[in-house]
């Protein structure tokens, strides 16, 4: 039984999106995400012009006449959320944590699928796999995914991106869009990623805190790993620390760009302190010009 307080927190969620996908989205999600491929759908009698690599050569047999296959696009997808849930995301200085942030994305993408018939399923991972949801429809099942997404409880606070990809490589045979949810606080994922993004349709979506790319000047500051546990204490006061945090975080914001494009896998970049709409719109944006 949900408490009622979750069911209601669900609700506003699911109002604020659906809000989002209706009115600045809608028709965008269908034309930037392709079907499965082509299926079979009839045959008819050959005529002058057809392609002849289409000819039904059992049909034509038994007939004595040729025939041609006729193809369609299969519309329908499979949308698989792989969701980072390690410790790293229950971190926010602006108004909400990355992990709120990350829950109401992909509600938006969730429901984005269900409006256009499509699957939705969910993996929730830290450095092991905490949370399979397989694909399905309809208006029950996407709230019961963003129910997960929202107070799911991991048991681990490690992050393994690549245990995750494997995952959905395993789990998910057909090729699917999949949507990686992450601050991408790991390392070594890069092959992963290319092999997934060999079979499915990868798109990484990152989400970040400005205080994971400056420092405010606030004197000596107890900080602690949220992952490892490993604590230290920094002086923010010190003008070259700050300087000294800024270039790695701008290091690597840079190899996970690099990390990216070498891999072709397309990115939706979102702050804790920012519209995630005007992110998402640049992507489907970017989409349909590439589809155009």
């Amino acid at each position: 039984m949900i408490p009622q307080e979750v069911m209601q927190q669900i609700r506003r969620i699911q109002i604020r999106t659906s809000h989002v996908v209706n009115d600045i989205f809608a028709g965008q999600y269908e034309s930037v995400f392709k079907g499965q491929g082509m299926e079979f759908k009839e045959v008819r009698e050959y005529v002058p012009g057809d392609d002849v690599r289409m000819i039904d050569w059992n049909v034509t047999a038994r007939t004595g006449h040729p025939y041609v296959k006729l193809l369609a696009e299969e519309r329908e997808l499979t949308v698989m959320l792989l969701v980072d849930a390690s410790a790293s995301g229950r971190f926010g200085s602006v108004s909400r944590f990355k992990n709120e942030l990350a829950a109401e994305l992909c509600a938006v993408l969730a429901i984005s699928a269900i409006k256009n018939n499509d699957k939705v399923g969910l993996i929730i991972f830290t450095d092991d796999i905490e949370l399979y949801v397989p694909p399905n429809k309809g208006r029950t099942h996407v709230l019961r995914v963003i129910r997960d997404v929202l107070y799911f409880e991991p048991k681990r606070t490690g992050t393994d991106i690549p245990g995750a990809l494997r995952f959905l490589n395993g789990v998910t045979k057909r090729r699917a869009v999949a949507f990686l949810v992450s601050d991408f606080m790991a390392e070594d994922y890069e092959v992963a990623l290319q092999i997934a993004n060999r079979r499915h349709d990868l798109i990484a979506v990152t989400v970040s805190d400005p205080r994971e790319d400056a420092l405010p000047d606030v004197g000596l500051v107890n900080v602690r790993d949220a992952e490892t546990g490993r604590e230290v204490l920094v002086d923010t006061g010190d003008q070259a620390v700050r300087v000294a945090y800024a270039k790695a975080a701008q290091e690597r914001a840079k190899k996970r760009y690099d990390t990216f494009k070498r891999t072709k896998v397309d990115a939706i970049h979102v702050r804790t302190d920012r519209p995630y709409v005007e992110e998402l719109y640049r992507f489907f944006r970017m989409r349909e010009r590439r589809y155009a």
